[in-house]
């Protein structure tokens, strides 16, 4: 078997979990986060023996420290099934579609980790494929169905659903802000004619939709009765899956066993960058985590000033790099719950606070863990965006899409001097068209695999965001 780690919720209720239980089911059972109990610890001589292996290895030897309850077996076969050249096929310029996750230099010790090559040109394809097939196994395994519920900004759901089409016992339900995505990532999810594929696109902003998924799976009469479950980053085998990258990254960069590194990730969901945060507790040689955040800066506000302010609905803002347009961040939850020390009736009472008076602070001793964690933070704009696309085409002949783009101006602004930096890729710029256009003047080229998108039929349900709504919706897809 794999590790023997077991897992509690961030709020207190449920204590020794496996990982093969949390993986079906989401959200804890008091609303709480899954965390482990404790951050399996890697020496910096394992890190040394890792350098030489190929991709589907080292997911391998990394999520095996956390799956407990999973046949070691079986673990191996996921990862090598999942992590293939043929998967991860989208490389652009002839890259070696090898390495599965290539670093560009840009000069100056500052590099992009590439994170879209795979079938949907986003990073959440290297978690998303894992999870598909770790579904897949544990449902045959127990002999189950799983209704998937999830929302997405941009590049979740249609991870998600290229990741779940076609697999047995699943069927997906995915809420997406109506009018708030990208042309291109519309298409991707809602051109998918897949009899277990389900698209809800709801009038009002991301926050509104998970908000709906989180309240379903909140009514655990309703979850047990209709398997719910997540894709979500909530969903702690995707957060884990997503730490494999950052220690590929760090060995691409390193020269020695003893060298830190810096990452620079943009973020809305916080659940991507949290993965750098947990290998740095791992024992990862990580220099400092720089959050990058679009005009929607919650998180830029929270490690500036300890406050954590999410905006309402009306005051969170449609912006050029759409897949970061959330004002609550469901997986920071994850993160204040190490700044409190583990506390779960500190934690609960700091989200309780939150519902109360839509903001807290943290002061004193938990501050001084967020000053001494090595986050920081910072903002970009629209302007930013263009002007980082648009120079770095101009400079290297290299387009980025523009949340990458608000990742490498805030990575410039806030990296350690004399410290390598990656700055986390989000997506190819294909998906961004329109923005790349205004930027540097040219088309992006599409993947031979994605041409056609826009197109093709699309199928989707609009829907205000009504809890009984989306519930009937799911009822009337699992009885029929």
């Amino acid at each position: 078997m794999t590790s023997n780690i077991r897992y509690v919720s961030t709020r207190g209720a449920d204590r020794g979990s496996s990982y093969d239980s949390i993986v079906l089911s989401g959200l804890a059972s008091d609303g709480g986060l899954y965390v482990p109990e404790s951050y399996p610890q890697v020496s910096r001589s394992t890190l040394e023996s890792w350098r030489g292996l190929s991709y589907a290895q080292l997911a391998f030897e990394v999520l095996r420290l956390f799956a407990s309850g999973i046949d070691e077996e079986a673990l191996r076969s996921i990862c090598t099934r999942t992590y293939t050249k043929e998967t991860y096929c989208n490389a652009r310029d002839g890259e070696d579609t090898e390495a599965i996750t290539p670093v560009r230099w840009l000069g100056d010790g500052l590099g992009l980790l590439e994170l879209s090559n795979g079938p949907t040109l986003a990073f959440k394809d290297m978690a998303m494929q894992y999870l598909g097939a770790l579904f897949e196994h544990l449902l045959a395994r127990e002999g189950r169905e799983l209704n998937i519920l999830g929302a997405t900004s941009g590049d979740t759901g249609s991870a998600a659903e290229y990741a779940m089409r076609g697999r047995k016992g699943i069927r997906v339900f995915m809420l997406s802000p109506h009018g708030r995505m990208s042309a291109f990532q519309r298409a991707q999810m809602y051109s998918l004619s897949d009899p277990n594929i389900f698209n809800i696109a709801v009038r009002g902003t991301f926050d509104q939709a998970q908000d709906i998924v989180k309240a379903v799976s909140n009514d655990h009469a309703f979850k047990s009765a209709h398997s719910i479950g997540t894709v979500n980053s909530i969903n702690w085998a995707r957060v884990a899956a997503q730490v494999v990258y950052y220690i590929r990254g760090w060995l691409a960069a390193s020269d020695s066993p003893d060298e830190k590194v810096s990452f620079a990730v943009p973020t809305g969901n916080f659940g991507d960058v949290l993965a750098g945060w947990i290998a740095k507790r791992m024992g990862l040689p990580v220099a400092s985590l720089i959050v990058a955040t679009n005009e929607n800066d919650v998180l830029a506000e929270f490690f500036e000033t300890g406050t954590y302010r999410p905006r309402d609905p009306a005051h969170t803002y449609v912006t050029s790099s759409p897949s970061m347009d959330i004002s609550r961040a469901s997986n920071f939850e994850r993160f204040v719950y190490d700044m409190v020390g583990g506390d779960p009736e500190r934690l609960a009472s700091l989200w309780k606070e939150l519902g109360e008076r839509g903001s807290f602070s943290l002061g004193g001793e938990e501050w001084s863990r967020v000053r001494e964690s090595g986050f920081t933070a910072g903002r970009s704009t629209h302007a930013d965006r263009l002007a980082t696309i648009g120079g770095l085409w101009r400079e290297k002949g290299i387009l980025i899409d523009p949340h990458t783009a608000d990742g490498l101006k805030v990575a410039r602004e806030k990296r350690i001097p004399g410290v390598k930096c990656l700055c986390l890729e989000t997506a190819q710029p294909a998906k961004f068209s329109a923005t790349i256009r205004e930027a540097a003047g040219v088309t992006p080229p599409v993947p031979a695999s994605c041409r056609g998108l826009e197109d093709r039929p699309q199928r989707v349900e609009v829907m205000d965001p009504d809890v009984a709504a989306v519930k009937r919706f799911i009822e009337a897809r699992i009885e029929g």
